[in-house]
């Protein structure tokens, strides 16, 4: 199943993420929250992002979605920072739509490819 991580410069924005999108998408257990920096403070860890993507990792791919401009260089980072060949793709899409979106997508197994698609979806999503 495609992981997701959720990459927000704060620690409670990114927890609050993944608790809706597991709301929506069931148990999938492979929806990591990585915000923040390692002692609480705002901001985003290119290793702890690195850390969740290979958390989120089981061999499928991994979308991961980011709130702000500096997520998405701390997470490039992470991705040239991998041991392990992984296949990680940044959405372009709103952290928290693209994140319920993907997560649906995922836990019903659809591939990295769609997930992303899922997610990237969300941006032209009309809330009336």
């Amino acid at each position: 199943m495609v992981g997701i991580v959720i990459v927000s410069h704060s620690r409670k924005v990114a927890e609050g993420v993944r608790d809706l999108a597991l709301q929506m998408a069931g148990e999938h257990k492979a929806i990591i929250a990585c915000g923040g920096m390692e002692d609480g403070s705002i901001g985003t860890d290119t290793v702890l992002i690195m850390e969740a993507i290979k958390e989120a990792n089981d061999g499928d791919g991994v979308c991961v979605l980011c709130d702000l401009g500096s997520a998405i260089l701390s997470t490039q980072t992470a991705m040239d920072l991998l041991d392990d060949p992984i296949k990680v793709v940044i959405a372009d899409a709103p952290i928290l739509e693209g994140a319920i979106s993907c997560a649906i997508n995922a836990s019903f197994g659809a591939p990295l490819s769609d997930v992303v698609q899922a997610a990237e979806k969300a941006r032209g999503m009309s809330k009336f």
